[in-house]
C-alpha cells in the first residue's frame, strides 16, 4: 500500500478556547450574547461542524455551570470586579445591625371639611319609619273586581 498524506484540515481549537477568544476580541462591557459569539466563531473558523449552534449552546452551558462564565441579563461575561453585584429579588432585608430610626410624629387630625353640597359623605342612615297619623297602621283597603271592598290587616 502506498502512503499518501491526506490533507486534513486545520484542526479547531476547543469550543473552550473559542468562546474565551470571542469573549476578549469582542471586548463589550455587558458582556456577549450567543449570537454574538456564535458569529465571531462563525467568521474566524470556516470549518465547523453542522451541530455549531448545538455545540456552542452546550458548552457555553457547562462553562456557566462550572463558573468559567457568568451569565447576566442574556449575556456572558468572564468573572472579574468589573461585574455589577447581582441583585436579589424582592425588598432587600433589612441590616441587624443598624439602629431604628425615630418615629415621626403624626400630624394633628383635622376635621372633616363638609361638601359643596353641605351633606355628608357616604351613604345617609337608614330612618325609622314613623307611625301613622290615625293610628290607622298596618289597615289596607283591598278592593277586588267584583266590587268587593274588603279591609285586611297587616300584622
Amino acid at each position: 500500500m502506498a502512503t499518501e498524506e491526506v490533507s486534513k484540515p486545520p484542526a479547531l481549537p476547543p469550543y473552550r478556547q473559542m468562546i474565551m477568544e470571542a469573549l476578549d476580541s469582542l471586548k463589550q462591557k455587558e458582556g456577549a450574547n450567543k449570537t454574538s459569539i456564535s458569529e465571531y466563531i462563525e467568521s474566524k473558523y470556516k470549518d465547523l461542524p453542522a451541530a455549531h449552534v448545538n455545540l456552542l449552546s452546550a458548552h457555553l452551558t457547562a462553562m456557566k455551570d462550572s463558573g468559567e462564565l457568568l451569565f447576566i441579563k442574556n449575556n456572558y461575561l468572564k468573572p472579574g470586579t468589573e461585574i455589577p453585584p447581582k441583585r436579589g429579588r424582592g425588598r432587600p432585608r433589612k441590616d441587624p445591625n443598624s439602629l431604628p430610626e425615630p418615629k415621626k410624629p403624626k400630624p394633628a387630625a383635622v376635621a372633616p371639611a363638609d361638601s359643596k353640597t353641605g351633606r355628608p359623605r357616604g351613604r345617609p342612615r337608614k330612618v325609622n319609619p314613623q307611625p301613622a297619623p290615625n293610628g290607622l297602621e298596618g289597615v289596607f283597603l283591598c278592593v277586588s273586581p267584583l266590587y268587593d271592598v274588603t279591609l285586611r290587616t297587616v300584622v
